[in-house]
């Protein structure tokens, strides 16, 4: 007891969350119990606690103890009302609970009660707490009737209690009580984030516990590996916790529950779960823990698979892909049930037959309590996410059957993910447990070589080396074996691929007729243009004075044109204004102005709307004068036009930015990551002038100091981030593409570069600094070493602050990079250079402009020009969003091809091949307009019809609609270099050249003709010179 009386209470924080409890229960209390009121209408409410059972940890009322005092305290009796707390405790613990009553602010009024030694005083004690609730009559008294309460302290209240029972009425607040705890304040997120992050290290180390064990054939059991986690938090072995987590307290830290370790087909998904003594088998690998810190839960679950088949691992992604749509749909106010229901439609439309196998719940609300489940996530639950709050989310399929299993207990897998996330407001829902997650990290191949099966392994069963990642060997985007479709070109591969783009076309024409089925499409940005009211002038006194005059006035200031009708002062906006034309006739001139109206055929202004397009329109106005200001008069109006139609192009090219929140710095301390002496591209003003990366609490900040700019980068708004080595560059870089543009050096981007030159010399001569190095007389040799060296630390330093990007951005941001094995020339803008593909995107980085295509983002891919004879061909990215125009990458070497193929087919992308280049502007234009009876009529499957073969009848009439002719293909190709807008514009208008050929009837006909007029041309020659000649003569 001599401990307790050291205890101190954090008394401001049991203040404001009392206050949270009380504004809570208030607002409740003001709903009907049909209306949602959780507290059920309760005037009081009793929370007591006995004795402190170990095998019930997670009961509500010490769940509240815990958030209001910090600590959980047996004996203790807890009376709620709404203006004051009622405390009954021990009396060493009742001279604790004083700390709440002392200080000068105090937001809620409490009272302690001694729960003296002395039994004869405990009836009257006890009888005062009734009194407080049957104050006043038959009261609605709040329990939580599903905790176990068991001691001495509870039998002897509740022998007391029953004799008042009879004037109680009892609800239960456990929801209400739920919804208290539920969202969480930063200082419990703070813990939270902690107690995640052991999670994530424990987990980093199993695996690489269980890879080792699995590559040593050590035989040991599911509950031994159990047993050796769970001792993990106590043992001299977690060195690697305290460097992972700096200021944590491991005396504070256990698991939420027992670890749980399953493979050899049987898999149960229940947190209840045990780990059984049944040997590991080294085929699929579940293992799920939770670290708890302070009282405050994590999850992390994970899915470790040997050996997989292809089947296995596209069940997987398809799981790892579900979790990020999960987590990019969960924000405050969407619906649980929703979430799930989303859920649901996914795996249908990826995977029907995955349905039968998905799990019942998402997941639940987490936090003291390690399952809160008046908030679990189910096709019930009409409960809303609010920002703040903690789940446990898993996703998963149970007992799915592997029929390319070698032995029985493979036949039967499971998959899970389990992760902890917090909720936030308008921003995809950040993971709190970090780490191993995606494919090529979780799935390991044996070096076996090719051959697989029993009888393989009976004649090596040892592994040729440590079981390795298949990031080099099995992953979707894997080194290929040929750079050349001349070698080693295996039929039964391409016989292979082609019955898996088969399945891909498929199910990407199931997916297209379920998104436009009823005729709602989500994933195209629909920029319908809408009317603008302008308002040239509120009321009459506004308009210029000269307009008394009834001349013509341009209006600079307000962007409008006063004109004079019919002896009245008539003002037009600039916005109205189709063009002006000036024309002068003898001593007249003509001026004439023409106005936008509805039904005009021109051009863009084609389909500007109107507010009213019945309503009359002026089309025009003609004045004639034989003033000469009207000349005047034409230039400003022109000049007008132009400045006004500037100012509309700038406002459509922000139109898509997007608010960004504030960057919350490190307070007190400087930020302890940087990356100083690096390069931004595109340059702060154009300059070309080193600064400093920081790492702050929810996003980067680089500035220079030689001008004391800042460009803030937020997590939030960061899509992908590649980080590219030094290896075969001149420089290292981080790249970061974002989901929205920002404003970067006065224009709008979507991708910023940090960059360090990799030679000796850092920066070039006009930065006024000198070599780094200094070899002088070293031979060749040392200065290659020093160079290799050099370029590695380089690597190094660079790759160390992506990976500390990732970390720091709580699951948001991965770090990616670039493949050159398997990367190829090609052209996207003026200049042939180097595509390499990464895990989730095809980027260029090297020099701008850059390019970066998200695979996820694309919906088919179209290799056109492929025949016999060329050296050349071409690839077209089509992208979900219709409304975005097509991708072209140009001039590909055909040596390329089946890299190119394979590629594709690897990261499950749809592709078609063709001799001929398509009119993609018409293409999508025509798929716009109606794309449920697009994919109604075959969707993407026309494109089949141009790789039929280099025979195929292409200048048909159905085909030659889409395909391009030499003219305008030359023409598409010279504007890729320019914004792919403008690339749109140029093919589309090129359309209507379009013509049919002559016959060569037709061809021959006008051949005979120039013949023969080059045969009347040489005898007029002829004839002209001998008469030149005889006139010469006569002369003479």
């Amino acid at each position: 007891m001599t401990e307790e009386k050291q205890l101190i209470l954090d008394t401001k924080t049991f203040h404001k969350r009392a206050r949270h409890l009380q504004t809570i229960w208030k607002e409740s209390s003001s709903k009907s119990k049909d209306a949602g009121d959780e507290f059920q209408g309760a005037e009081t409410i009793l929370i007591i606690v006995g004795d402190l059972l170990e095998e019930y940890p997670y009961q509500k009322s010490t769940a509240i103890q815990t958030w209001l005092l910090g600590y959980e305290w047996k004996d203790t009796l807890i009376l709620l009302t709404q203006d004051k707390f009622h405390f009954v405790a021990k009396e060493k613990m009742a001279e604790v609970l004083e700390q709440l009553n002392q200080g000068d602010k105090q937001e809620v009024p409490v009272e302690i009660h001694k729960y003296t030694k002395d039994q004869s005083q405990h009836k009257d004690l006890f009888e005062s707490i009734i009194a407080y609730i049957t104050e006043g009559g038959k009261k609605r008294l709040g329990i939580l009737p599903k905790d176990l309460k068991e001691g001495n302290f509870v039998q002897e209240w509740s022998e007391l209690y029953k004799n008042f029972k009879d004037n109680v009425e009892e609800v239960d607040v456990s929801a209400g009580i739920a919804s208290v705890l539920a969202v969480k304040d930063e200082e419990e997120l703070k813990t939270v984030r902690i107690a995640g992050k052991l999670s994530s290290l424990i987990m980093q180390h199993f695996i690489g516990v269980v890879t080792s064990l699995v590559d040593e054939e050590k035989q040991v059991t599911h509950e031994k590996l159990s047993e050796d986690i769970d001792n993990i938090l106590t043992s001299d072995q977690n060195t690697f916790l305290k460097k992972g987590v700096q200021d944590v307290d491991l005396l504070r830290a256990d698991f939420c529950y027992t670890p749980i370790i399953q493979s050899g087909g049987i898999y149960d998904f229940k947190s209840s779960a045990e780990s059984d003594n049944r040997t590991l088998h080294a085929g699929t690998i579940l293992c799920s823990f939770g670290v708890r810190y302070k009282s405050y839960c994590s999850n992390i679950g994970r899915t470790i698979l040997f050996d997989p088949t292809k089947e296995q691992e596209r069940n997987y992604e398809i799981l790892l892909e579900l979790q990020r749509r999960i987590v990019e749909h969960i924000k405050s106010g969407v619906k649980l049930r929703d979430v799930y229901v989303k859920a649901v439609n996914f795996v249908k439309n990826k995977k029907p037959d995955l349905v039968s196998h998905f799990v019942k719940s998402l997941g639940h609300g987490m936090g003291i309590e390690f399952r809160e489940s008046a908030y679990s996530i189910n096709a019930k639950s009409a409960k809303e996410f609010k920002a703040g709050m903690v789940f446990n989310l898993s996703v998963g399929f149970q007992n799915l059957e592997n029929s390319k299993a070698t032995d029985e207990e493979s036949k039967i897998y499971s998959l899970w993910i389990i992760d902890t996330i917090r909720v936030s407001n308008n921003e995809p829902a950040p993971l709190l447990t970090e780490g191993n997650r995606k494919l090529n990290n979780m799935a390991f191949s044996f070096q076996d070589g090719p051959e697989s099966g029993p009888e393989a392994k009976k004649e090596n069963k040892r592994p040729a080396q440590k079981v390795e990642s298949k990031r080099n060997t099995m992953r979707k985007s894997t080194v290929l074996k040929s750079k050349f479709r001349s070698e080693d070109k295996d039929e039964d591969s391409e016989q292979k691929r082609k019955e898996h783009q088969a399945e891909l076309a498929k199910q990407k024409q199931a997916e297209g007729l379920a998104r436009f089925g009823y005729g709602v499409d989500h994933q195209t940005s629909h920029r319908e243009a809408t009317f603008r009211k302008f308002e040239s002038y509120k009321r009459d006194t506004a308009l210029p004075k000269e307009v008394k005059e009834l001349k013509i006035v341009v209006d600079q200031r307000n962007e409008s044109i006063i004109l004079p009708v019919f002896g009245l002062a008539v003002p037009f906006h600039i916005s109205t204004l189709k063009n002006v034309n000036k024309t002068d006739e003898g001593e007249y001139t003509y001026l004439r102005i023409n106005f936008l109206t509805p039904g005009q055929a021109s051009g863009k202004k084609e389909d500007m709307p109107f507010d009213d397009p019945n309503a009359n329109f002026v089309r025009a106005v003609t004045y004639r004068s034989t003033d000469e200001n009207l000349s005047e008069i034409y230039r400003k109006i022109v000049e007008l036009k132009k400045t006004a139609a500037k100012k509309e192009a700038e406002r459509k090219e922000m139109s898509d930015l997007v608010e960004q929140d504030k960057l919350i710095e490190l307070r007190g301390r400087r930020p302890t990551h940087r990356l100083s002496e690096v390069f931004v591209r595109p340059g702060l003003d154009g300059k070309r002038i080193p600064g400093e990366l920081e790492i702050h609490e929810n996003g980067l900040r680089y500035q220079s100091h030689r001008t004391n700019q800042k460009l803030d980068i937020l997590f939030s708004n960061i899509q992908h981030l590649f980080f590219q080595p030094c290896d075969n560059e001149l420089i290292v870089l981080l790249h970061i593409h974002l989901k929205n543009p920002v404003i970067h050096g006065k224009k709008k981007t979507k991708d910023i570069q940090f960059y360090r030159e990799a030679s000796d010399v850092q920066f070039d001569e006009t930065g006024n600094r000198k070599r780094k190095y200094r070899y002088g007389d070293e031979d060749e040799l040392g200065a290659e070493q020093e160079e290799r060296r050099r370029r590695a630390l380089l690597n190094k330093e660079f790759k160390a602050f992506a990976e500390k990007i990732a970390e720091s951005s709580e699951g948001r941001v991965d770090v990616d990079v670039p493949f050159r094995e398997i990367a190829f020339q090609g052209v996207p803008f003026r200049t042939n250079v180097l595509l390499q593909p990464t895990t989730e995107c095809l980027v260029h980085l090297t020099d701008p402009p850059f390019l970066v295509i998200t695979i996820a983002d694309v919906e088919i891919a179209h290799l056109e020009r492929v025949q016999f004879g060329l050296k050349n061909f071409d690839l077209v990215f089509i992208f979900k969003d219709y409304s975005r125009p097509p991708v072209h990458i140009n001039t590909i070497p055909m040596n390329q091809l089946e890299n190119v193929k394979d590629w594709l087919d690897h990261v499950d992308l749809v592709f078609y091949e063709g001799p001929q280049n398509l009119n993609w502007t018409q293409i999508m234009r025509t798929i716009q307009k109606d794309p449920a009876d697009f994919y109604r009529d075959g969707g993407w499957s026309f494109l089949n019809m141009h790789g039929e073969g280099d025979d195929s009848d292409v200048s048909t009439e159905t085909a030659s609609e889409y395909v391009l002719s030499e003219s305008e293909y030359s023409e598409s190709s010279s504007d890729d270099s320019s914004d792919q807008n403008e690339v749109s514009e140029s093919s589309g208008s090129s359309e209507e050249s379009d013509e049919s050929g002559e016959s060569w009837d037709e061809l021959e006909e006008k051949a005979r003709k120039a013949d023969e007029r080059k045969e009347g041309n040489s005898k007029r020659k002829e004839t002209s010179d001998d008469t030149r000649g005889k006139n010469k003569k006569v002369r003479r």
